[in-house]
């Protein structure tokens, strides 16, 4: 997985959009952001609850790794970009978007009805 990819993904959720905070990209919807990439470009974040984070900290500890400090602890999740596959990444940035999207809807983008 390399930066593009992640950012490929993330821009695939319905209405994300890339924006830039503190000198790195971040990914939102609706205002917030669901997930980042670091300014190394060799992590991303994505916005978990602390139940989801858990859980993929368990599964892939070398993929996933809490955030630092309070971040962490609210369910930030850092992504080691090289450790992860495409689905992985796919299945976890999906979780964020509809944490912060409020929503069970499909995450990827569908066409207008002009555009079919």
């Amino acid at each position: 997985m390399t930066a593009e990819d992640f950012r490929r993904l993330a821009l695939g959720m319905k209405d994300a959009i890339e924006s830039e905070h503190m000198g790195h990209p971040d990914f939102r919807i609706n205002g917030k952001i669901f997930a980042t990439l670091h300014a190394d470009e060799r992590w991303g974040m994505v916005k978990l609850t602390p139940e989801q984070q858990q859980e993929f900290v368990r599964r892939d500890p070398a993929a996933f790794v809490p955030e630092k400090g309070a971040w962490g602890r609210q369910g930030y999740t850092a992504v080691q970009l090289r450790s992860i596959d495409e689905e992985a990444v796919g299945e976890v940035m999906t979780l964020a978007w509809r944490n912060i999207a409020g929503t069970r809807a499909p995450a990827r983008k569908r066409p207008h009805r002009g555009q079919l």
